[in-house]
Parts: structure tokens; C-alpha cells; sequence
């Protein structure tokens, strides 16, 4: 793994090497994903199907296309891709993530390229992307400017890059670390660091900044009593995402 350029923060990829086993168990530690993931695909894939004019009614509507799923984790959004047709490349610092989603995968039959990397080591060995799928990673990252950048390099012009990542304010602190971690106990306490949490506007700046073009944002809201995930024009009060585009 080319380490020149690194925004990895080893603490972090550390917490997420102690879950790598739980990732496609809908009751473990990544239950909170697995309940979010339908309205994270949903935006997914309609903002693909927009920027590339693809009929996701028809078979295969993202044949052609190469995604980078970077933070892939277990491979929850890496799976849908391919089998939407596109060509997937699913990265992680988490070493101990890769081969738990590499076996899924074969297990589902799905072909789906998975390495133990970073978004810079990929850029500067000159990798490109149709699409870069940025979901839940930038929180967690050394140096959230120079991540981006590497995503920014990682598109090729015209280029989609989709980010989600969670609020900085007091309703985010209640929800993703009070709520998920000490009273759901969703989530190992500690894997999140309100600190690092991005707020709607810095992320825009940041994006920016690293050369993309935002053009969208929604909110991801959770409703206790539906006990059900939705997207929401409005309520970026805790988890969101913005799409941005490579010009």
C-alpha cells in the first residue's frame, strides 16, 4: 500500500478492524448501516441514474460505469453496484475488512475487485472513476481536505463523487453518540468522535476547496416510532449527503 501521501487515521481504522466480522450481520454492531442502507442506495443510485442518464427500470442500468466504493467495509453498497452492472473497485484502510467482504461477495456471486488501500495510494497510481462513493469515511479521516483532494483526483472530468457523513451540534451528539452508542448500544461507544463530525456547510467549503463542484444535499432521517430510515429535503440535522461533480 503506498503510504507517500496518508490521511489514514490508524485509531480509527482500528476500531472498524474490531468489527470487521460483524459487518453483514443485520442485529451486530452495524445495524445502524444495515437499516440506513436502503435510503443510501436509493440516493445512490437515483443520483448516478441523473448525472449519466441511466434507466435504472432496465437491466444492468450502470453497465459501463467504474465505481470506487472507498471505506468499503463489508461491501454494503459495493454489492448493489455490481449487480446494477457497474464495474466496482472497493477500498479500505481496514485491512481485516477485505477478506470479509471478498467472501461475501464470491458467496453471492458477484465480481467485485476489493483491496486493502487508500484513496491516495489509488490516485497516485492514477486510478479513475466514473463515480467515487465517499459514505460515512470523511468523520473519520486525519486530514478531511486532503482526502477529498484525493477523491477529486481519483474522478474522471464530469465525474460524480457522493459523500455522507453526520452533523457537528447538539441534536448529532445526542443521536449518534448518546443514542446509538450508551442507550441503543448500536455501536461499540467510542467509534465516533463528535469532534470530527462536519456540518453541511464546512463539508460544501471542503468540497470545494478540493476542486468539486457541489450541486445537491439531503438529509437521512430516523424515525424512532417507524423505527424506519427516509430522505429529507430539509432535516440535515445529523446524518446527511451531498453529491458533487467534477467539472
Amino acid at each position: 500500500m503506498n503510504s507517500a501521501i496518508n490521511t489514514v487515521d490508524e485509531t480509527e481504522v482500528a476500531k472498524f478492524e474490531a468489527m470487521a466480522a460483524d459487518w453483514w450481520d443485520p442485529t451486530g454492531k452495524f445495524a445502524p448501516l444495515h437499516m440506513m442502507n436502503p435510503v443510501r442506495l436509493d440516493y445512490i443510485t437515483a443520483q448516478i441514474a441523473a448525472e449519466y442518464g441511466r434507466d435504472l427500470r432496465g437491466p444492468l442500468p450502470f453497465k459501463g460505469l467504474r465505481i470506487l466504493d472507498i471505506g468499503c467495509g463489508g461491501g454494503l453498497l459495493s454489492e448493489p453496484m455490481a449487480r446494477l452492472g457497474a464495474t466496482v473497485v472497493g477500498a479500505d484502510a481496514a485491512e481485516g475488512n477485505i477478506p470479509v467482504a471478498r467472501v461475501h461477495a464470491e458467496q453471492s456471486g458477484l465480481k467485485i475487485d476489493y483491496r486493502h488501500t487508500t484513496a491516495e495510494a489509488l490516485a497516485a497510481a492514477g486510478e479513475q472513476f466514473d463515480v467515487v462513493l465517499n459514505m460515512e469515511v470523511v468523520e473519520h479521516v486525519a486530514d478531511p481536505l486532503a482526502f477529498l483532494t484525493a477523491c477529486r483526483a481519483l474522478l474522471k472530468p464530469g465525474g460524480l463523487m457522493i459523500a455522507s457523513t453526520l452533523n457537528r451540534n447538539p441534536k448529532s451528539f445526542a443521536m449518534a453518540i448518546i443514542g446509538a452508542e450508551y442507550v441503543m448500544r448500536w455501536l461499540p461507544k467510542g467509534t465516533h468522535d463528535w469532534q470530527k463530525f462536519i456540518t453541511p456547510d464546512e463539508l460544501f467549503a471542503l468540497i470545494e476547496n478540493a476542486g468539486l463542484d457541489p450541486v445537491d444535499r439531503k438529509g437521512f432521517v430516523f424515525n424512532p416510532i417507524s423505527w424506519r430510515w427516509s430522505i429529507s429535503d430539509r432535516d440535515l440535522s445529523v446524518n446527511y449527503v451531498t453529491a458533487s461533480v467534477k467539472r
